[in-house]
């Protein structure tokens, strides 16, 4: 939930052939459209909720997040399933309303540690798209832009980062899945969990991985610009969900 000073991010500046998509908290949404404005970035969000309007005090729609120019929704965050018990069915919901309303979910999926160990990092993933999908596949929406970010559970903030083959691997099998389930041919896929300008290089070499969701790292105004910069192979994505 941590975020630079906002006058900061003025630094950042769009590259050719680098998308970069800043995802702040909710209450900085504004004020950082406003600061980028001009900056060929563009401004996603952390979370949404599944439906539009009704009783949900609290909550924050994908319609007032497109009403604010947000074009990503972070969606299935490991900590949002993890310590606010999302479940995959709330998940679902979420993605559907993202879509509907012509924005662009960034969907996070990943085993934990102990999956892995057990052999189960494919079956896990497998799950996970499949359910999480599921609203859009129910009510055969077309699906023009989808982003899916592999976050391994274990990695995320602890520096023991996924090894970039091992992560080619496993997101060469999402894209699999993605298009024999839910034919889906062109989505993306990024790869999260500690990811830093040290190791970004080793990450954007296979042509499988299209980017990188940056967690920790983002917030460091100039670690954010060296990760940037070591991307700049075309359609290459940057996200910072914090």
């Amino acid at each position: 939930m941590n975020l630079p000073i906002l006058s900061e991010w003025k630094e950042i500046k769009g590259q050719d052939g680098v998308e970069i998509v800043i995802c702040p908290p909710f209450t900085h949404i504004e004020e950082l459209a406003r600061l980028l404005k001009g900056k060929n970035i563009k401004l996603g969000a952390q979370n949404c909720f599944g439906e539009n309007q009704g009783a949900y005090t609290g909550e924050i729609s994908p319609l007032m997040l497109k009403n604010l120019g947000v074009e990503y929704v972070i969606v299935g965050h490991s900590e949002r399933r993890n310590y606010l018990g999302e479940t995959d069915e709330m998940i679902a919901k979420k993605i559907k309303a993202v879509i509907e309303n012509k924005l662009t979910p960034i969907l996070c999926i990943g085993e934990t540690l102990e999956q892995r160990k057990r052999g189960l990092t494919k079956e896990i993933i497998k799950n996970q798209v499949q359910k999480d999908l599921k609203e859009i596949k129910n009510l055969k929406l077309k699906i023009k832009n989808l982003v899916v970010a592999y976050e391994p559970v274990w990695a995320i903030g602890t520096g023991n980062y996924c090894q970039p083959e091992d992560a080619s691997e496993i997101i060469i099998f999402i894209k699999t899945t993605l298009n024999s389930k839910f034919h889906i041919p062109n989505s993306k896929a990024l790869y999260g969990g500690s990811v830093d300008s040290k190791n970004i290089a080793g990450y954007i070499k296979y042509p499988a991985i299209d980017g990188a969701l940056v967690g920790g790292a983002s917030i460091k105004i100039e670690e954010f610009k060296k990760i940037i910069n070591e991307i700049s192979k075309p359609t290459k994505t940057i996200s910072a969900p914090k």
